[in-house]
């Protein structure tokens, strides 16, 4: 009996999804509560189970846009059944069969095959969701290659998002099978690799015993296996290829490792004899590229190398977010000097008992921290953003510290910094920072922050622009401290200035707003008495 299935009810103001990817093929067999597709809303990613055991017939493909309720696909419970069927008959046909007992032997081995690998399971390892708005993944770099052995929780390989960097272990033990090389930016839900149990390791050494008895039934074996994986018996992955083709090496000439004969990637790499015979054909007519040589030589600069890298994730989704902000909010910067003397004596001062005590040092970050958190209270509208033709004020401060990476800016929250002591603040940022440079910073601890301050002065800069952290309002600039003269009580004297950069959204901002929140940062930093004192 076939089973129709329909799209579910995903949430009250969803009307209609779109079909993503399906994940099963038309005429596969599914098991019950198995996802066979992925459903997109214009608010988040869903998945579809099977609602029953049977064989899938799909009636939307993928990109179709369908209403609640529609029609998807159907699994027809009866299909997988004479599948099965017609086998146990043939089995007893065969035993009564008057053929000798020398043909009858290699029968019973040929069913034992199948027998043998189907108690092998192969573990499909998907693309897992990594937070809610996020929709793909790129494989950074492999850490296994294709038919290794893998244990448990072992890591197979990092995956890049356009926030973080997260690692992928293993679902079980066994023989590796990549399905998507690295550089594949894939959806969430997608298949990322294959693992195939101990037993079901025995299956490529099954699969030339038939060959002498029946030739036809390893076809029919590579046929189910190249339906599972995409790719025919000795064709090759789009990367191996891209490889063979550089080579001048043709696909028939080279035998497949991978699952179902399949040409990897370490095939084609391989595959170095072949191009070695074309070159051998070419050096027949050096006398003619002579000629060429000349034109080498008249270029006598330096090296003239070029790289091209693919951009991350991340790099990708910094340039987009930067220019969107650029583009789409009024960005100001206005700029004031800070006298940082006050605070640098406060510093030497305490700093060698503040770390007995606490363990962490006294740095710069914290000071300007709780100046900011007070300054906030006082000019509300430097820590709101706008939603749409709403205004949206936060009454607590979740401050956004900028660290540079290997891999690019990334942005941890301090939450509620308003009520945090120095050295609750400092032992924050060491342990978001510690987390940002290991590449274990999660989705939540980069969301959600109110107000960005971002300290260029520790790679030297003097004076710049920062650009907002969208869809905050404001960020702070740093920058680094220099002895200057200034003028005091009408004398000149040499005190270690710093500048600050306040970039803000004039759509909610107003200049003035701006520039007395920018004087009440200063004003608490030349006397950070007033942090106590809360004036």
């Amino acid at each position: 009996m076939a089973v129709e299935m329909k799209i579910p009810p995903v949430g009250e103001s969803i009307t209609e999804v779109t079909v993503g990817t399906w994940y099963k093929k038309e005429g596969d067999t599914v098991k019950m509560d198995e996802v066979i597709c992925g459903l997109e809303s214009d608010k988040a990613t869903f998945e579809l189970n099977a609602e029953a055991d049977g064989v899938l017939h799909i009636l939307a493909q993928e990109g179709d846009v369908l209403p609640i309720g529609a029609s998807i696909c159907s699994i027809d419970g009866n299909g997988s059944a004479p599948a099965a069927a017609p086998a146990a008959p043939a089995a007893q046909k065969e035993e009564p069969a008057p053929a000798p007992k020398a043909e009858a032997a290699p029968a019973p081995a040929a069913e034992a095959a199948p027998a043998a690998s189907s108690a092998g399971q192969v573990i499909e390892m998907k693309v897992p969701a990594v937070g809610e708005s996020v929709t793909e993944v790129t494989i950074a770099s492999w850490s296994k290659k294709d038919g290794d052995q893998v244990a448990l929780d072992e890591v197979l390989c990092e995956l890049e998002s356009d926030k973080a960097t997260f690692e992928l272990p293993a679902e079980a033990a066994g023989t590796l099978r990549i399905v998507a090389e690295a550089g594949a930016t894939l959806p969430i839900g997608a298949l990322i690799a294959k693992i195939e149990t101990s037993a079901g390791a025995a299956k490529p050494a099954a699969a030339p015993s038939p060959e002498p008895g029946r030739p036809a039934a390893e076809p029919a074996q590579q046929a189910a296996s190249n339906g599972q994986n995409g790719y025919a018996a000795n064709h090759p992955s789009p990367a191996a290829a891209k490889i063979l083709d550089e080579k001048g090496v043709t696909a028939q000439a080279v035998q497949g490792s991978g699952v179902g004969g399949r040409i990897t990637k370490e095939d084609a790499m391989k595959a170095s004899p072949a191009p070695a015979e074309a070159p051998a054909a070419k050096p027949a007519a050096p006398a003619k590229p002579a000629a060429p040589a000349p034109q080498a030589a008249p270029a006598p600069a330096g090296s003239r190398n070029q790289r091209t890298e693919r951009m991350t994730s991340l790099r990708r989704t910094i340039a987009r977010r930067l220019v969107s902000v650029k583009n789409e909010t009024a960005m100001l910067t206005t700029f004031n000097e800070v006298d940082m003397k006050p605070v640098m004596d406060l510093r030497n001062k305490y700093k060698d008992k503040f770390k007995e005590k606490h363990g962490v040092g006294l740095g710069f970050m914290s000071f300007f921290a709780k100046a900011v958190c007070a300054a906030l209270k006082d000019f509300p509208a430097v820590n709101a953003q706008i939603d749409g033709d709403n205004i949206v004020f936060n009454d607590f401060c979740d401050i956004s510290i900028a660290v540079s990476t290997e891999r690019g800016l990334v942005v941890p929250v301090i939450r509620n910094a308003e009520q945090m002591s120095f050295a609750g603040i400092e032992k924050e940022i060491v342990r978001l920072a510690g987390l940002a440079r290991d590449n274990k910073l999660t989705i939540d601890q980069m969301t959600g922050g109110t107000f960005t301050i971002t300290n260029g002065g520790t790679f030297g800069s003097m004076l710049s622009t920062p650009i907002i952290n969208a869809p905050q309002s404001a960020i702070l600039g740093m920058h680094n401290i220099v002895e200057r003269p200034v003028v005091v009580n009408g004398e000149i004297v040499v005190r270690p200035i710093m500048y600050l950069a306040l970039s803000y959204d004039h759509r909610i901002i107003d200049g003035k707003e701006s520039v007395s929140f920018l004087v009440r940062v200063k004003q608490i930093l030349e006397d950070p008495a007033r942090l106590l004192l809360e004036m």
